[in-house]
């Protein structure tokens, strides 16, 4: 670090009134994009509504030639720019955001991909054909520019074109891409997906890991890990096993990135296990919601501040940024600032690591490496029993993220609690039916419009009352791996819930959200850092992969109340007779 930029760091850091010697590394090396006076001024300043919009504007000339002009105007205004002035600088040296992308029609889409031919209501085909029509309104692809001058620009430069999200989001996203390429096989998109992923494996290549998102201030941490799910979608439906081959080490690196980065041991009952939490040691503001980050560290002692912008790049990390579920034994659980993300072994991280090792073991058995197979198959059964000796609660037959510091389970409901199911991550078949009862007992199945995110309502946008599509997955799909034709009809009940939800805001509307208040009959989501999102690249997915499984049963019609438990076996019945 030059001693310019060690300067505006400490600047920066006394800023926030953050000590010297308390300070953790900046999420990026930009002094633009990650740190220093010129980001703290501006986003201060709140010229924009959105943090994420000044540091997704690309420059207009090199970043040393813009600190120069910057510099000079801070001095000139002892470092309180007025905000007329800062305005004129910005209109000088950056361009408006999303300048360095361009709208991409994929070229593998195609009319009438097959499945639509599954789904029975031709009110929910239609509608499926449209959500299959957005594929090509949410493909993007890099101008060469990036590439040619990538200091120019907060986004990372990916060869290969990609689905975003929407919305605000105008670059691709770790764990939303898996249920985008769900979707996208259901329509036959194969080439896009391969693309997708190469872009993912380049970046473990250049980087070590897959940062959250695709823009250099995300660089220092990651999301849910589901890179070898993705290759296993890609494979399992191509037998691409060349591709598979070339890249299962890039693949190997992902995994030890996780494995090794960020792993902590539990012990209980004088018996050590190795498990994984979400993990993130650096430091500042997180540069897309900085005066928000800012503003919230003030409100705290100093010597507090910088651990607590470490948790919320945690929360960040988690996907679930935020919620509840890592407040939680902190000083005020429904405060933002008793976030503690770092605090928790999260069940749904180890659940998905634990699928990653089991797929590892199944790739390098079919590439015949029985070596490499079986040193997976004991991380996955190593993770199993760590799972069920500090996870898994038998009285209430489901799994719980683990508080390291309190030494004990959060028993508070969330989907993320069933993951291992969905994952496979089990051993003893008749957990599934547990689980069934586990939600009974939490209530879950009186929610008409979506399976809640949490039944806290903190304001924070992952928790009650919004839904989000990849929990609905979760759940949905861990329920229909039981042998029970009652547990089944429920995962069928809940998927009913779900399209109905989706299928009537989007009547209202013609627009698919990020998540849904599953309050007053389903609306759009809210709370959180911003409003909420159309496009949206999981929630479309999620909706063909139930329209997929369950086409021949689901129905437009009328909401109907869920059927309580004691209903569900007159509705079995039924559900046999044929139609």
């Amino acid at each position: 670090m030059t001693e310019g930029t060690w300067e505006l760091l400490l600047l920066l850091l006394l800023g926030l009134g953050l000590g010297s010697q308390e300070a953790l590394p900046p999420p990026c090396e930009s002094q633009i994009y990650c740190f220093g006076e010129l980001l703290h001024q501006v986003q201060m300043a709140k010229l924009y509504k959105d943090d994420k919009q000044f540091v997704d504007m690309p420059l207009s000339s090199a970043p040393d030639q813009v600190l120069q002009h910057f510099h000079k105007l801070a001095n000139t205004h002892n470092h309180s720019i007025p905000q007329q002035q800062l305005q004129a600088f910005l209109q000088e040296h950056f361009l408006t955001m999303g300048q360095e992308l361009e709208p991409w029609a994929p070229e593998d889409w195609k009319d009438s991909p097959q499945f639509l031919q599954k789904i029975s209501d031709s009110k929910l085909r239609a509608w499926a054909g449209q959500l299959h029509q957005l594929w090509r309104k949410l493909g993007k692809k890099v101008k060469p520019e990036v590439l040619q001058h990538p200091e120019r620009f907060s986004l990372i430069y990916s060869q290969h074109p990609f689905i975003v999200p929407g919305g605000r989001f105008l670059e691709f996203y770790y764990w939303d891409s898996y249920w985008v390429m769900e979707g996208l096989l259901l329509s036959e998109m194969a080439e896009t997906v391969k693309g997708m992923l190469q872009n993912f494996l380049d970046l473990v290549q250049t980087y070590g890991h897959v940062p959250n998102g695709a823009r250099v201030y995300y660089l220092q941490r990651s999301q849910p890990p589901l890179l070898t799910l993705m290759m296993d979608r890609y494979v399992t439906y191509t037998n691409d096993t060349a591709f598979l081959r070339d890249n299962i080490g890039t693949l190997a690196l992902e995994l030890a990135f996780w494995t090794e980065n960020k792993n902590i041991s539990v012990s209980l009952w004088g018996k050590s296990y190795v498990l994984n939490r979400y993990y993130v040691p650096y430091g500042g503001p997180r540069p897309e919601s900085y005066s928000k980050d800012a503003e919230l560290a003030n409100t705290m002692p100093e010597g507090d501040r910088e651990a607590m912008l470490a948790e919320l790049k945690a929360g960040a990390e988690s996907g679930w940024d935020f919620s509840s579920r890592w407040l939680i034994g902190g000083l005020n659980p429904d405060l933002l600032s008793s976030i503690r993300t770092s605090k928790f072994v999260p069940v749904d991280l180890n659940a998905f690591l634990c699928q990653a090792e089991e797929l590892m073991s199944k790739f390098h058995t079919s590439l015949g490496n029985d070596a490499q197979a079986t040193k997976y198959r004991n991380l996955r059964e190593q993770r199993l029993a760590a799972l069920n000796a500090i996870l898994w609660d038998e009285e209430k037959g489901a799994w719980f993220d683990y508080d390291l510091e309190n030494r004990k389970k959060n028993q508070e409901f969330y989907p993320s609690n069933l993951t291992p199911l969905w994952a496979g991550c089990f051993s003893d078949p008749a957990v599934v039916d547990k689980a069934l009862k586990y939600l009974e007992d939490n209530q879950i199945l009186t929610y008409q419009h979506g399976i809640p995110t949490s039944l806290r309502n903190t304001g924070q946008q992952w928790d009650f009352p919004n839904a989000w599509a990849p929990l609905q997955d979760l759940v949905i799909r861990g329920l229909a791996k039981s042998p029970s034709p009652r547990t089944q009809e429920v995962a069928f009940q809940l998927a009913q819930n779900w399209i109905r939800t989706n299928f009537d805001v989007y009547s209202r509307k013609s627009a698919m959200y990020e998540k849904y208040d599953i309050n007053n009959g389903g609306q759009p989501g809210g709370g959180g850092e911003y409003e909420v999102q159309e496009g949206f690249g999981w929630t479309n997915g999620v909706a063909l992969m139930l329209l997929d499984r369950y086409g021949d049963r689901l129905s437009s019609g009328a909401q109907t109340a869920f059927l309580m438990p004691h209903c569900l076996a007159a509705a079995l019945l039924l559900s046999l007779l044929p139609h």
